[in-house]
């Protein structure tokens, strides 16, 4: 027997055909830690959509469109980091900690934004937040692998999916409302307060299913303090490129150099051997959820922008764009949680891919002026249908290829691939949209589209290079299953 079979066995064991209520994630077993475990994934989706819909204001009034994909990467920076800390504490101590301990920094982080003067104030918040929330991410699913049987594991990853929905619908409408009437920092410092919710919720029935070591008897994993210095060397030379790509100077080469000479072995060392030749199983799953979340993720920071800057509409709409994308995640998360679907998964990885290439690369269409706008929203939300396939197909796939002990490891190298993804393609898109002109849209109102401070070829130069990574990840979404030897 495996040590996957095994697993399979340990868990289900205790609740396979009880009968009495338990089953199902909301059943009496289970309806406190999933309603805690969705109350902490809500209060992260408010947060993304309402931070998104009032970027483009707080960058415009802190002087820094320059800096605008800066304020997305930091928080993506220093989540690396978070999530080796917390997979190492996760598998000594079990996810109560960091998760406690995410939470709290995420809101300090929100705080430290909402009252910022200054363009690198505000950076420095979102870094804040990231490492809370790189600590929260990867204990939610060392929670989910020791908490649920395995036939419960893809139904709470989509409930996590479904609980952006109404993030989603009413979060851009909030923001934009509240960043319209009261200004842009209340959409920060009010977040905070939705604190309490997981806290009450997630933190006790954690403490009772989850918490300690995977097998109390036997003497906790050691402390990898080299994994940990890994982490740091990632965080550091991630910022490092980032910087260097925002500043486009002979002298940026300096901390490009140095970025690059602690990103590229630490990232080796971080992630599964064969991660980055699309090796078959566990690498080409980490490598998927990079491809696909960066891609699709440094596209959708730039849309909110475009739609002010360029087609003059106000941060509500443009938040408002996205909306449907939240319900359509959902529904592909769902989709793939279906029992029919299992012997499918890599098809519909595929699609997923194909899927989300075709959403980016159709929003830059309306920077012609006689596309409509409500072609973004189209297109968003077929793409946000594919990522909710890929990206809960990754997380389910992960934790079938992990074992227990493995889990809070292999999940935090599923975290860095696509919180490093994410930093690595918005530097990228951040460079040229501001080595095209695109840092001078600030300067202006965009109060028609096609203003003073239009930059059509800044916003195209993000989109279309975003499109071809996602079709990349068609191809590595086709490597996911391991074949046998003798097939």
């Amino acid at each position: 027997m495996t040590a996957l079979e095994s697993r399979d066995e340990d868990v289900l064991a205790p609740s396979a055909g009880t009968g009495d209520g338990s089953d199902g994630v909301l059943g009496r077993a289970y309806r406190a830690l999933s309603i805690g475990m969705v109350s902490v994934v809500l209060l992260v989706a408010f947060e993304a959509t309402a931070v998104g819909t009032a970027m483009p204001v707080a960058a415009r009034e802190l002087n820094g469109v320059g800096l605008y994909a800066f304020g997305f990467s930091a928080y993506f920076t220093t989540s690396l980091f978070g999530m080796v800390v917390s997979g190492q504490w996760a598998d000594r101590r079990g996810p109560l900690g960091p998760l406690a301990a995410g939470i709290s920094a995420f809101a300090a982080g929100l705080l430290l934004s909402g009252t910022a003067t200054t363009m690198w104030q505000f950076i420095g918040g979102r870094a804040v937040q990231g490492l809370g929330g790189g600590l929260v991410i990867v204990a939610l699913y060392v929670v989910v692998s020791r908490a649920y049987p395995a036939r419960l594991q893809p139904p709470i990853i989509a409930a996590f999916a479904a609980s952006w929905v109404i993030p989603s619908v009413i979060g851009p409408l909030v923001s934009g409302t509240v960043t319209e009437q009261l200004g842009w920092r209340w959409v920060f410092i009010g977040i905070p307060v939705l604190v309490v919710v997981p806290l009450a919720l997630a933190l006790p029935a954690i403490r009772r299913t989850a918490s300690g070591p995977v097998d109390a008897t036997a003497p906790a994993p050691a402390f990898d303090a080299r994994r940990v210095r890994l982490a740091f060397a990632i965080s550091l030379g991630t910022g490092l490129l980032q910087y260097a790509a925002q500043d486009l100077t002979w002298l940026s080469l300096l901390p490009a150099l140095v970025g690059a000479g602690l990103l590229v072995p630490a990232a080796l060392g971080l992630l599964p051997r064969g991660t980055f030749r699309g090796a078959r199983g566990l690498p080409s799953v980490v490598l998927l959820r990079g491809v696909a979340a960066g891609s699709f993720i440094a596209a959708e920071s730039f849309v909110p922008l475009m739609l002010v800057t360029q087609r003059g509409l106000s941060p509500t709409l443009a938040g408002m764009s996205l909306a449907v994308g939240g319900a359509t995640w959902a529904l592909g998360s769902y989709v793939q949680s279906r029992p029919r679907v299992e012997p499918h998964r890599e098809k519909l990885t595929v699609a997923g891919m194909v899927l989300v290439a075709a959403a980016i690369a159709t929003a830059p269409s309306v920077l012609i002026a006689s596309v409509p706008v409500w072609i973004v929203g189209l297109a968003w939300g077929w793409g946000c249908f594919g990522m909710g396939l890929v990206i809960s197909s990754s997380s389910v796939l992960l934790l079938k290829l992990s074992a227990p002990e493995e889990a809070g490891s292999n999940s935090a190298a599923l975290q860095i691939s696509d919180a490093l993804s994410n930093v690595m393609l918005l530097a990228a898109g951040g460079a040229a949209f501001a080595a095209l002109g695109g840092g001078a849209v600030g300067a202006h109102a965009a109060s028609a589209a096609g203003g003073a401070g239009s930059h059509p070829v800044a916003f195209a130069a993000v989109f279309l290079p975003m499109a071809g990574v996602a079709l990349a990840g068609a191809w590595v979404a086709t490597r996911l299953r391991v074949v046998p030897s003798h097939e």
